[in-house]
């Protein structure tokens, strides 16, 4: 494993919250990797870690199968922090006592600071700062060496620690990674630099070198073969590859008839003209359409797009000589859900994905951003000169507008979908909202409705418009747009887009609904 820059391994004991562990931390432009608590001792000492965090996690200590780790962790002189679950396993591995609170704590809590040396150093001017608790046990007695540190009105001991010439450990009972404990970040810096000794060297610049003389390593002379569909993650990792082998890779684009207005053309422009990318665009428009016929059922729709672009990607594939790799967009959210504590969560729905590509093709894999998360990839783009209007694309489903229109897709109700997805997307620009919202597009519903226009009886179609915020997609609420903003939408679809008579807004947030309708 490659260990150039200072790393804090964060232990995932199932916390909803052990990814943003991991992001506040490289926020302050230190590496940091999550692995499951599962790992072993030597797994964990062989990253050379400068810190351990141990996340949160749903379990109690007195679990019959509570989540652990080796007691020897302990005994190895690297600064550990241990928040929530952590705090309460640490204290229990290490002779103290952990019991069912009284009174259950969640939500906001004001933390009267104890000791505002190292850990809370600059924190809470008046003594005092508000942090975020989830809880229902709590410390009675803390392990032998330990002292408190802070405390709450319903947690005498809310942090605690232990830092002599045997241990440097620190315990939180809140949560300091939300954006609810006020100066959460500010504690996560301290444990970093001032106990870790870890220095701010990653960054995106620093990153784009490295990178690109590992795929250089990697590939060698050989030829490169990327899908791109023009959004942030295959754009980014497109290139970042082009940076590194140049000619050596070809970029393939699928047109499967189910973009947004103006997409290809886009996408030909940026890779093509601006980035001069090798590039080879299959224009499948009929195919898809055909293979869409009379079909309802999404997941249908779905695994029928999949198919035909393995498809179509396999026999281009097959027209290049000497082809041993295949770039992806893989980001590190992708590579931690397979190593989760927590395990594969439910099926909601397929994602259309190429991630059954190289099983069938024997290719070897090229994913220059497997560490990063999206925030990351968004900031390494920008180095890597690409325009804003890739980077900063809000998310669009691998089926495209195929799980847009509800129902038949045909060519007729596609064009009405895009007409009124351009004009969300223009209404959402102007009013300077298109960074706050993490999707915001039209959806064509299945059903007709009476309107009146020109004093003519109209039967036309719906459409209901869908914008939510997130920070990860993972969660995510309804957002409130304004209602002039609303209203011009509104105006303007029903009376430029040809065969709609009304408009509607979602306002239900996932969960329990899905962001996309499909």
């Amino acid at each position: 494993m490659e260990l150039w820059h200072d790393r804090i391994l964060v232990l995932d004991f199932g916390s909803q919250y052990t990814q943003l562990i991991a992001r506040r931390i490289r926020e302050a432009q230190v590496y940091s990797q999550i692995l499951p608590c599962t790992a072993s001792l030597a797994t964990i000492l062989a990253y050379r870690p400068k810190g351990i965090v141990l996340s949160g996690g749903p379990s109690s200590v007195y679990d019959k199968k509570a989540p652990k780790v080796p007691k020897q962790l302990f005994d190895q002189g690297i600064p550990i922090l241990g928040i929530c679950y952590g705090m309460q396993l640490v204290t229990h591995l290490q002779g103290g006592d952990v019991e069912k609170a009284q009174h259950r704590e969640f939500g906001r809590a004001e933390l009267r600071l104890d000791d505002r040396s190292d850990l809370f150093k600059g924190i809470g001017t008046s003594g005092s700062t508000i942090v975020w608790m989830s809880h229902g046990d709590r410390i009675e007695r803390m392990p032998p060496g330990f002292r408190s540190i802070a405390h709450t009105d319903n947690s005498p001991i809310a942090a605690m620690k232990r830092h002599d010439a045997k241990q440097r450990i620190y315990c939180l009972q809140f949560h300091p990674e939300v954006a609810h404990t006020t100066e959460g970040a500010t504690m996560l810096k301290n444990f970093v630099y001032d106990i870790c000794g870890c220095q701010p060297t990653w960054t995106m610049r620093s990153y784009v070198d490295t990178a690109v003389e590992q795929i250089r390593q990697q590939v060698g002379t050989e030829r490169v073969i990327c899908a791109l569909s023009g959004g942030v993650d295959s754009s980014v990792a497109a290139a970042l590859t082009h940076r590194a082998v140049g000619d050596q890779l070809t970029c393939i684009f699928v047109d499967n008839g189910v973009l947004r207005a103006g997409e290809r053309d886009q996408v030909e422009k940026t890779f093509a003209s601006q980035l001069h990318l090798n590039m080879r665009v299959l224009d499948r428009t009929s195919q898809f359409l055909t293979g869409l016929k009379s079909v309802t059922d999404p997941e249908r729709k779905r695994k029928i797009i999949g198919r035909l672009f393995i498809k179509n990607f396999e026999a281009e594939s097959k027209k290049f000589k000497g082809v041993r790799y295949l770039v992806q967009g893989t980001l590190y959210p992708d590579v931690i859900e397979s190593v989760s504590f927590k395990g594969p969560s439910a099926t909601i729905k397929t994602h259309h994905n190429v991630g059954g590509l190289p099983t069938r093709m024997k290719l070897k894999l090229v994913e220059p951003l497997r560490e990063l998360f999206k925030d990351e990839v968004r900031v390494l783009g920008q180095e890597l000169g690409l325009p804003d209007d890739i980077i900063w694309r809000q998310p669009f489903p691998g089926p495209g507008l195929a799980i847009r229109v509800l129902g038949t897709v045909t060519k007729e109700r596609l064009a009405i979908l895009r007409g009124a997805e351009t004009i969300v997307d223009q209404e959402i620009r102007a009013a300077g909202l298109y960074r706050e919202i993490w999707q915001a597009f039209a959806v064509l519903l299945p059903i007709r409705t009476v309107g009146v226009m020109g004093d003519q009886r109209t039967y036309e179609h719906v459409i209901a418009i869908r914008a939510v915020t997130s920070l990860d997609g993972m969660t995510a609420d309804w957002a409130k747009i304004p209602n002039e903003v609303l209203g011009r939408m509104s105006s303007r679809i029903i009376n430029e887009v040809k065969g709609v008579n009304r408009v509607v807004y979602d306002i239900s947030s996932k969960p329990p609904s899905t962001i996309e309708w499909e």
